[in-house]
């Protein structure tokens, strides 16, 4: 029988920054799946893969950077964490706190956040306070509040995070058997292109004798290559595209509604050196790639996580996508977590039919 998932800190304990007697604070996190999506790869030429994050713990990839952030909190003594969240960050804090021990004070822009992710960090039981001002005035606040007063900060800023994050692209390393050509993922604060790219660039090179010895892994092939990083932002909240600070980003995909990402820096240098690309989708775009995703690979993702797959389509439409490559898109969060938007202004009016065979039957066009 198979060993159960132990979560990321345990199953990748020789490439995280953790000493043996340090406790992990773990949801048993990470071994999410990868999902062959047929109907990607014939819409793009390509062979595509689906990397569903929102099975995480708490409905979003949040929760890898998250195991090792308030692991690492607890470790040093502190008591209390803050953080700035357009949602997922908030609910992953405040279950992770909770697990913990810990206070957890969440800064929130007013009227910025999905009814479901807020739920999720009033249920664990999360300081609110909402901030008048959008994300990065929230992560101001609390970069304030972490530098004047004991409280840690568990934002993507917190070094922990991303190497919790950098997991993901082992995993799919592992279950390939190779990196993919090209890894897709959508851009708000830029923390995860940043931290895969730091992922796959340490398994490249790896033996295969390191990789077999290595607790997790599922194939043992040589690693010596990297993808190239494509990263999608929504148009109204596209700094790398314009290459400048967005004062009021806007767009429908809540969490990445941010005008001024806290790791850009890092971001542009996992495009760079991988010779990726970060460019910018419509609203109309994340929403339609958000139906087909659903009705078609049977994956159903908040808005932003459509980012991905509806940059991945959108250069395959503009000729971009080279035949037959292997691409893996990160869908980051669970459609569960913003129904309202699923939905829109469908109406919802099923068909009523009686509790008898024959009838129902004969309504349902079986008869």
């Amino acid at each position: 029988m198979a060993a159960p998932w132990r979560g990321v800190i345990a199953e990748y304990a020789d490439r995280l920054p953790f000493e043996p007697e340090e406790h992990a604070i773990t949801l048993l996190e990470g071994g999410t799946p990868l999902i062959e999506a047929p109907a990607l790869s014939e819409a793009t030429g390509a062979e595509v893969y689906v990397k569903v994050e929102g099975a995480n713990p708490t409905g979003s990839f949040k929760d890898r950077g998250m195991t090792t952030a308030i692991s690492k909190v607890v470790s040093n003594g502190s008591q209390a964490v803050v953080c700035a969240s357009t949602g997922n960050t908030s609910a992953s804090a405040a279950a992770y706190a909770a697990r913990a021990g810990l206070r957890c004070i969440v800064a929130l822009p007013v009227g910025k956040i999905a009814a479901g992710k807020l739920a999720q960090a009033i249920v664990h039981g999360a300081e609110l306070v909402q901030v008048d001002g959008n994300f990065d005035d929230c992560l101001r606040l609390a970069r304030a509040l972490a530098h004047a007063y004991p409280v840690s900060l568990v934002n993507s800023v917190n070094p922990y995070r991303l190497q919790g994050q950098k997991t993901a692209a082992f995993e799919i390393v592992d279950a390939l058997g190779c990196a993919p050509d090209i890894h897709a993922l959508p851009v708000g604060n830029a923390g995860n292109i940043s931290a895969y790219w730091m992922g796959y660039s340490e398994y490249a090179g790896m033996t295969t004798a390191a990789s077999l010895d290595h607790p997790s892994a599922r194939r043992g092939a040589v690693v010596s290559t990297r993808p190239r990083m494509w990263g999608f932002q929504a148009e109204g909240a596209a700094p790398f595209v314009k290459d400048a600070v967005v004062e009021n980003p806007e767009t429908i995909a809540t969490a990445i509604r941010i005008g001024n990402p806290a790791s850009w820096a890092y971001a542009t240098a996992a495009r760079d050196d991988s010779g990726g690309l970060i460019d910018a989708v419509s609203d109309a775009d994340i929403l339609d790639a958000q139906a087909l995703l659903a009705s078609e690979v049977g994956v159903f993702v908040e808005p932003a996580s459509a980012a991905s797959v509806a940059g991945v389509l959108k250069k395959a439409r503009a000729g971009q996508v080279p035949s037959g490559a292997l691409i893996v898109c990160t869908v980051t969060g669970n459609g569960l977590k913003d129904t309202a938007t699923a939905l829109g202004e469908r109406e919802l009016d099923p068909t009523t039919v009686p509790a008898e065979l024959e009838p129902a039957a004969a309504l349902l066009g079986l008869a």
